[in-house]
């Protein structure tokens, strides 16, 4: 039985020699998600503007990255993967394949900012993780995250993030040819990208638990994205020929290059950068805020009906919610039990305890 891991001093960010070494990190970290959320506008722009199916923009997308990935990372050469690592990696792929279908229709149907917003929505593995592991006490912590966390996607899909309908609106307006008339949509349809959110935070989590080495990371995730392309390749044939009510997809170059290069290639680099060395993961409040930031910027571009103070009001009551669901218990014994199932658990799958079956 390995004894925990100690707590690193770089994880608290308690060191300033620490702090200045990961400065450059945090930089690319910031940019890398600036142009992730820069082409998921892109994207949204065009899929309501030229009415395309989403399955077969998805697919057109992950064909290139598929080629990319195994180019760069050569999963055949090195030392051979056993099946322990294939096989999941390959179901892998199929959760993936069904995750960015769904996040696609949610992002085309609710719009940018509930979209990426409702990723977050994978913390919810922190209350089954409290559930299944914690104290008593920590339980109901988790679930009052998860309330929270419900709330603000709540007051997310009653529109209070736009200017149009958010009450607490002061003075914003859209203007412009560019403004979007997103509507108030309930929370029916914001459960496309909830649960889209919630398959990404399970991916993730399966990739964690099978890959011991970085290399190896990588090699798996050029086996789970050419996993999802077959798996989304008789959707997509389907969807093309009786399954859509137009086949047509138009071509527009920024909007595929960008969720190509910057989407789904540039982001898993960056992500990977950002649990390795910043100890940051994708379910958190630092990420959250991270991705905040960026949505302001690119609203205000894109000029977009947008209320900043409701925005705030929402993000603020998520990243509380997520904080609460995927805190840690601070007690040594309980640490590395708690927190294998949240997006926030250790860095070393060999001592996260299995799955629940």
């Amino acid at each position: 039985m390995m004894s925990p891991k100690p707590i690193s001093e770089d994880r608290g960010g308690s060191s300033p020699h620490a702090t200045l070494r990961q400065t450059p990190l945090q930089i690319i970290h910031i940019i890398g998600n600036f142009m992730r959320i820069w082409s998921v506008y892109s994207m949204y722009r065009y899929l309501t503007q030229t009415r395309a199916s989403v399955v077969l923009f998805i697919f057109s997308c992950l064909v290139p990255s598929c080629i990319l990935f195994l180019i760069m990372q050569k999963p055949w050469k090195g030392r051979p993967l056993s099946n322990t690592q294939v096989v999941p990696s390959v179901i892998n792929g199929a959760i993936t394949a069904l995750y960015l279908t769904m996040w696609g229709k949610g992002l085309k149907s609710c719009g940018p900012v509930r979209a990426i917003l409702a990723e977050y929505s994978g913390a919810v593995l922190g209350v089954l993780s409290g559930v299944l592991y914690g104290r008593k006490g920590h339980v109901w912590k988790k679930v009052g995250g998860l309330i929270a966390m419900l709330a603000s996607f709540y007051f997310l899909s009653q529109g209070w993030a736009m200017a149009t309908y958010s009450p607490i609106s002061f003075g914003d307006s859209p203007d412009g040819n560019e403004a979007r008339t997103e509507q108030v949509i309930g929370m029916k349809e914001m459960l496309i990208p909830i649960f889209a959110g919630i398959l990404s935070a399970l991916k993730r989590v399966i990739a964690r638990r099978v890959s011991l080495k970085n290399q190896l990371k990588r090699r798996l995730n050029a086996i789970t994205i050419a996993s999802a392309t077959c798996f989304l390749f008789p959707i997509a044939m389907w969807d093309m020929i009786i399954g859509s009510t137009s086949i047509e997809l138009p071509f527009s170059a920024w909007a595929f290059t960008s969720t190509i290069l910057f989407a789904i290639i540039l982001i898993f680099y960056i992500d990977s950068i950002a649990e390795e060395r910043l100890q940051m993961v994708f379910s958190s409040p630092r990420h959250l805020m991270v991705a905040g930031g960026c949505i302001i910027v690119m609203e205000f571009v894109y000029k977009m009906d947008f209320s900043l103070p409701g925005f705030l009001i929402c993000a603020a009551i998520l990243g509380f919610g997520i904080h609460e669901a995927t805190s840690l218990d601070l007690t040594r014994k309980d640490t590395s039990r708690s927190s294998s199932l949240s997006n926030g658990f250790l860095d070393d799958p060999v001592e996260m305890s299995p799955l629940p079956t």
